[in-house]
């Protein structure tokens, strides 16, 4: 989630807030600026039907404390759907005070209001784009019941959900495709989509994930249910195109932002092309192929395993590697849609009891995986728990088996980190080497894990960015072994 620069803005003699370009053009004197769309909410201020706030990307939501960052993720997962506010606070590691302090600073809303807020928004987005019946969108943005959800609907919009349903536009519905539920899933900032699609192609999880033409889809557990998630690339420029193909529609705002976080879109880094355009050196590559991103984590856990199976091996040894864990310690389903989908990923309980042999590696790497595991399993390690990047990496680092390498990749991946930089990975240190203009196929040339650093203390704070333009434009990882990206 990211700071939307002062993009909205309430409008106090209407009770309006717009997006600060909008057509409408209220008189200056009577416009105050709103940090983001929930804030504007909290103050009693109702969208604009001309230019849609509420379809901002994160709704522009922006932090700068760790906690915050936690806290957020934790309620878009639908924590406080079974925990109370009490709970999230000792989640983050602060009291209900603290936390309550923070979000109004940073925020401008109580955690609570934050939970109703992205519910709600989520419900108009269904009202919008589906003919999903009212009740199916109560319960698939959150809400308890119908009636709960048209007191809020009215509270924050002003409207019922059966008349913002009949004011949606034509151009909105996404007819059903296969049975499935489409939406659009706004990015903010250059993205190119189709790129990352194909970067995924070949470091897919066999059984877990797949790309058939220009379209990424995995499985997914939903409320204990199995489902399959579709992404593809809408080539307008702000959307990807998301269907998802569910059991029960009960967690469709946490299955939107998982892959809002596998395709990078929740990292706070939508400033990072910008600034790394004007290096004189790695500029030239941003304007060959802007818009990509490092991609981010679906399921945190998964993430992080393929990170730690990845090191010493190539990116299809990867690969194999995790799709014989799949099959071994995978829980088995019948997927919706044909193809090679046929597992759900190992679960951290899974692996945290499996013998070493089962995981067909080294011993002391499946010793590393399965102790990693097992620090999720019992709590002892938080995938959601959003620390400072140095103190993710001391957390990663003092567990047996995980260098400063994973580490990094972990920070990037999982906890959205924007300056995690592997800078010994070959991969990278070969894209570093293309980057001054020598030959990377003479060894002598190659950059060492020193010049990198040097030479990428420049592109600071933004070198997840860069290292992903190193792996995915300069160089090409798939070849590369032991590259960062397997």
């Amino acid at each position: 989630m990211h700071s939307q620069g002062m993009q909205i803005q309430g409008v106090a003699t209407t009770g309006i807030y717009c997006r600060a370009d909008c057509r409408a053009r209220p008189a200056k004197k009577n416009v105050r600026p709103m940090p983001n769309v929930i804030a504007a909410l909290a103050q009693g201020y109702r969208p604009c039907l001309v230019c849609r706030p509420d379809r901002l990307p994160d709704l522009g939501l922006a932090y700068t404390s760790a906690g915050v960052a936690t806290a957020l993720r934790l309620i878009v997962d639908g924590f406080l759907d079974e925990h109370s506010a009490e709970d999230l606070a000792t989640r983050v590691g602060c009291s209900s005070r603290q936390l309550l302090r923070l979000f109004e600073q940073e925020v401008g809303a109580s955690p609570d209001f934050v939970a109703r807020a992205c519910r709600a928004h989520m419900a108009r987005r269904l009202l919008d784009e589906s003919d999903l019946k009212v009740t199916e969108i109560a319960f698939a943005a959150g809400f308890q019941s119908i009636r709960q959800m048209n007191r809020v609907m009215r509270e924050l919009f002003g409207f019922a959900p059966s008349e913002l349903r009949r004011k949606r536009r034509r151009g909105d519905v996404l007819h059903a495709l296969d049975g499935g539920l489409r939406l659009r899933v706004p990015y903010r900032g250059v993205f190119d989509g189709n790129r990352m699609i194909g970067y995924l192609a070949s470091r897919a999880i066999p059984g877990v994930e797949e790309v058939v033409g220009d379209c990424y889809r995995r499985t997914i557990n939903t409320c204990g249910h199995p489902g399959v998630v579709e992404v593809r690339d809408t080539n307008d420029g702000r959307h990807l195109e998301v269907t998802l193909h569910l059991a029960t529609f009960a967690s469709v705002l946490e299955q939107v932002r998982r892959v809002r976080s596998m395709f990078g879109l929740t990292r706070d880094d939508a400033d990072a092309e910008p600034a790394l355009r004007r290096d004189k050196r790695l500029g030239k590559w941003l304007k060959r192929a802007p818009g990509l991103r490092m991609p981010g984590a679906f399921d945190p856990f998964e993430t992080s395993i393929r990170v730690l199976v990845g090191q010493q091996v190539s990116v299809a040894g990867a690969s194999t590697v995790c799709g014989r864990i799949v099959d071994r310690l995978g829980q088995r389903i019948e997927a919706p849609l044909s193809g090679s989908l046929h597992s759900l990923f190992p679960t951290a309980n899974a692996i945290a009891a499996a013998d070493p042999s089962v995981l067909d590696m080294p011993r002391a790497r499946a010793n590393a995986i399965i102790g990693f595991a097992q620090a999720v399993a019992t709590g002892e390690l938080d995938l959601y728990r959003r620390d400072d990047l140095e103190t993710t990496r001391n957390k990663l680092t003092a567990m047996k088996g995980i260098g400063p390498w994973s580490a990094d990749l972990i920070a990037a991946r999982v906890f959205d980190h924007a300056d995690a930089f592997p800078a010994g990975d070959l991969g990278l240190r070969k894209g570093a080497t293309v980057v001054l203009g020598k030959d990377v196929h003479d060894r002598d040339q190659i950059l060492t894990q020193r010049q990198v650093e040097q030479l990428a203390e420049s592109w600071r704070p933004w070198r997840t960015t860069a290292a992903a333009y190193l792996w995915m434009s300069v160089t090409t990882p798939a070849k590369v072994k032991g590259s960062v990206m397997s």
